[in-house]
């Protein structure tokens, strides 16, 4: 892949995240997946959920982790379509986009010298460790009350400490973890 293909996607990434805090808010969300478990969670108990007009969020709830924060994410629960949630939406449907623009000759280059897929592997062995890893990024990421591109992304670009400071850790823990795979996977 070109460097001027990388160049060009990294443009269109900052200009993606500068014009989302100049206009709505720093992006952020793995919250929207607490947000979706909220929906089925008060979807089978509607008294998990309740309006409380002297809260300024007008909502509580009987569950600690949806009432964190004055209730807002029981708000987020009960109001689900807000700029987070559609955001969320779209991430697939911004891949699958960008897999059907896709330049396939060049895919097929890529592919063929750095990728290496084994495409002898059965779907489960080929896609089970993505799914394991992401799971246990996701999970982390709750237990922090945060998210990779919150505390990351746009943690570094409102020039927070924790942002370089989580930035500085996943690639030091990521570069050597790719290393290992590759060595073992080869």
């Amino acid at each position: 892949m070109s460097n001027q293909k990388w160049l060009k996607g990294a443009i269109v990434l900052g200009l993606s995240f500068f014009i989302s805090v100049l206009l709505i808010k720093p992006i952020g969300v793995s919250t929207q997946f607490s947000v979706l478990s909220g929906i089925v969670h008060s979807t089978m108990d509607q008294s998990v959920i309740k309006e409380d007009s002297e809260r300024e969020t007008g909502y509580k709830s009987t569950n600690a982790y949806y009432d964190k924060s004055d209730g807002k994410l029981a708000k987020s629960i009960k109001n689900p379509i807000n700029y987070d949630f559609i955001f969320v939406l779209a991430i697939p449907l911004g891949s699958f986009i960008g897999h059907a623009t896709r330049n396939k000759k060049e895919d097929e280059l890529y592919s063929e010298d750095v990728c290496k897929i084994d495409n002898n592997k059965g779907f489960i062995q080929k896609y089970l460790p993505s799914f394991i890893g992401g799971f246990l990024l996701l999970y982390g990421a709750r237990l922090a009350d945060g998210c990779t591109s919150g505390h990351m992304m746009s943690g570094m670009m409102q020039s927070s400490v924790s942002g370089y400071v989580f930035a500085g850790v996943v690639f030091a823990v990521a570069i050597p973890t790719a290393i290992l795979v590759k060595k073992f996977k080869y």
